[in-house]
């Protein structure tokens, strides 16, 4: 055996865990079975028990209470033995009564939960600092790549999250039927997607569900950069708990916040731009300014960030509930080469993966190229994408903005003249379900978008 490897085995023999620990939260739940949805929130994965039967006793009581099943000494003996979990049924019965017997009080499950907890945080640490150390020994391996691994292995520690474990099927059904009894509870709007606050966009996406990478695309001028904003207020003003954070290479963080006052405050924002507001005014401006303030909304203006970098600022930030990049084309890969299509492909492709590491909406703006312009009725298309056919294959919901005013304001006559206040957001692609297009309202002097239909009740 190789040194390294004789260390590895040696370091995970000597693992940190507290055996009494483990077995007095086992005992007080077969004592006071109730008391197993608070140990869930101190304790939610079976991992988290060092003892390998130990691991196997807490995933049945967790299966049984997703079941609803009637959990006690017997109930919990006759799964033990069909699951095989001891070597027979008198070993079974024998090790459950003692757990019972080795409960000092009932009381202190609290204490017994953090004490198995705080075991399983440090054993995490240790087999990730093993990893990271591997890694950096490594002479092939580029240092900013083992800097974002050891960033990625804390901060899925600090999420409870095991990327390098396998997942049996039963243990993934019960997370799905956990959270498919949660959705239908009072608290659903803690698991649905997030509403976007335009409510047919919500009907037909589901929301803006979590891990998803959501493309927003359209033609320099057409409001892409308001219609983000205006989704990021939405979501910031109905889920204050969560963080929104947006990230735009294009404007500074001055602009991104008058642009938000404006739409908030209903005040033109020609004249926001100048200072010439009325007393009225000023007072609209102070009250809305209030608000956001108390908002969980943050801003990013730094110029060619790279995805590794919008990942690392987003690991720092709890409970991040949407995140918007503003735009595309504008991003850095962090890395020189030619092929502009070949980094548009690799930054699309990291942007995903993101979303789903840190299990949160990503709205990604992109602009169109000019093949709309040069077509009869120049609604935009996917293969308008400009720079990567990947784009579309990674985004799993592409949406395009489209006014009918861009194009024809200067074509017709005054009396064939569109209406400047009509837009459209066509969902061309739509991982989940079906695609279509929606009426929208566009107050331009507002930075606006608002739902045309705005007597209907958001679904539920």
């Amino acid at each position: 055996m190789a040194d390294n490897e004789q260390a590895l085995f040696e370091t995970l023999q000597n693992m940190p865990y507290s055996l009494e620990a483990e077995q007095s939260v086992l005992g007080a739940l077969l004592l006071e079975p109730d008391q197993i949805g608070f140990v869930l929130e101190q304790l939610p994965r079976p991992e988290m028990f060092y003892r390998k039967q130990h691991r196997e006793l807490f995933a049945i009581l967790c299966g049984m209470f997703s079941l609803n099943k009637t959990i006690d000494f017997v109930t919990v003996l006759d799964e033990a033995v069909r699951s095989s979990v001891f070597d027979n049924a008198e070993n079974a019965k024998l090790y459950l009564v003692q757990l019972m017997e080795l409960v000092p009080t009932t009381a202190n499950l609290l204490d017994y939960c953090r004490i198995v907890r705080e075991k399983y945080y440090l054993r995490a640490l240790i087999t990730a600092c093993t990893d990271i150390a591997e890694r950096s020994r490594n002479q092939e391996t580029e240092a900013e790549q083992v800097l974002e691994y050891a960033e990625q292995r804390i901060y899925d520690i600090r999420q409870g999250k095991d990327p390098a474990s396998l997942t049996k099927i039963d243990t993934v059904i019960l997370e799905a039927y956990d959270r498919l009894t949660k959705m239908s509870g009072e608290d659903k709007d803690k698991y649905l997607g997030l509403r976007s606050g335009f409510s047919r966009l919500d009907m037909l996406l589901g929301g803006l569900n979590r891990s998803d990478l959501i493309l927003l695309a359209a033609r320099p001028g057409m409001g892409k950069s308001s219609f983000a904003m205006n989704i990021a207020l939405n979501v910031a003003r109905r889920y204050p708990e969560k963080s929104v954070v947006m990230f735009s290479l294009e404007m500074s963080n001055e602009q991104l916040v008058s642009r938000a006052m404006a739409s908030e405050a209903r005040i033109d924002s020609n004249k926001l731009r100048i200072g010439r507001l009325n007393a009225d005014e000023w007072v609209q401006l102070a009250s809305c300014a209030d608000i956001l303030s108390r908002m969980n909304f943050y801003f990013s203006d730094a110029a060619g960030v790279t995805v590794n970098d919008i990942k690392a600022k987003l690991m720092r930030l709890k409970d991040v509930g949407l995140v918007i990049i503003d735009y595309l084309q504008l991003m850095s890969s962090g890395r020189r080469t030619e092929n502009r299509v070949q980094e548009i492909s690799q930054m699309t492709r990291n942007l995903k993966i993101m979303a789903k590491e840190l299990d949160v909406p990503v709205i990604l703006l992109s602009q169109l190229s000019r093949a709309a312009e040069q077509r009869q009725g120049h609604k935009p298309m996917l293969s308008d994408l400009r720079d990567s056919g990947s784009i579309e294959q990674d985004a799993d919901i592409v949406l395009f903005l489209y006014r009918d005013t861009y194009y024809k304001d200067g074509e017709s006559s005054a009396e064939e003249a569109a209406d400047p206040t009509d837009a459209q957001c066509i969902i061309a692609k739509n991982r989940h379900g079906s695609t279509g297009e929606l009426d929208l309202r566009w107050i331009g002097e507002f930075t606006r978008f608002e739902d045309v239909e705005m007597f209907r009740d958001e679904p539920g």
